[in-house]
């Protein structure tokens, strides 16, 4: 059998680098995706020296010329895509400010990175998925987008996360029957640039649900939101 093409974006660093690295682990083809080329192919190197199949490719994921650029090499170089894990996000909130001195700017550029830019690529991939009858994507999200207990702090990351957790719903239904499963994943609090050092969880913890969800059998699930491998509630 042909080997798995995947992509990971925001793959230079923490989760999605991790999620690299068990992703080729498991024997997938990975695309290591990032805006920053100097990171990104310091990242694909290391994983490399690994002996791991992971190639890097660059990518602003708000900027749609490159997300059709990575589309267009996909399919003239791979002829697939298999798996997509949107995973680059920001959180930019500042710091105690509630929703009532939520600044315009700042809900946008979030808005713009943890929402239109995984419909975008989303819109990109699937189509490829679709010419072999298989893909598996899986929303990097955030227990902070649970409409169950949501509360008021870092307001725009967590409206982005609501609306990414809305955006999983949405192309499961569009793929169903289609082999292509879409489902969404917390990986907790996780010691990262953005989780900070005081994080309960290491990165090899966040990241092993999204890759169990990038590696689904046929018959697993869709339109799902999990931790741990285990659903939990929007």
């Amino acid at each position: 059998m042909t080997a798995r093409v995947g992509v990971v974006t925001g793959a230079s660093r923490g989760i999605g680098l991790e999620i690299s690295r068990q992703l080729a682990q498991s024997g997938v083809n990975v695309v290591l995706t990032a805006r920053d080329a100097q990171r990104g192919k310091k990242a694909a190197a290391t994983l490399q020296r690994l002996g791991l199949n992971v190639l890097f490719h660059p990518l602003d994921v708000t900027d749609p010329q490159q997300i059709r650029a990575l589309a267009d090499y996909l399919s003239q170089t791979h002829r697939r895509c298999d798996v997509l894990v949107n995973n680059a996000g920001i959180l930019i909130d500042q710091r105690g400010a509630g929703v009532l001195a939520l600044q315009m700017d700042t809900l946008r550029a979030t808005l713009e990175t943890n929402f239109y830019a995984p419909l975008q690529i989303s819109q990109a991939l699937v189509p490829l998925m679709r010419r072999h009858g298989y893909g598996r994507v899986v929303n990097v999200s955030s227990g902070l987008a649970q409409l169950q207990g949501m509360g008021d702090g870092t307001p725009a990351y967590r409206a982005s996360k609501a609306a990414l957790n809305a955006l999983t719903l949405m192309l499961a239904a569009a793929t169903k029957g289609s082999g292509i499963l879409v489902n969404a994943m917390c990986p907790g609090w996780v010691r990262t640039d953005m989780g900070g050092v005081n994080a309960t969880r290491s990165v090899e913890q966040g990241a092993e649900t999204a890759v169990w969800l990038a590696t689904l059998p046929d018959d697993g699930p869709s339109g799902g939101f999990f931790r741990d491998r285990t659903p939990i509630a929007w």
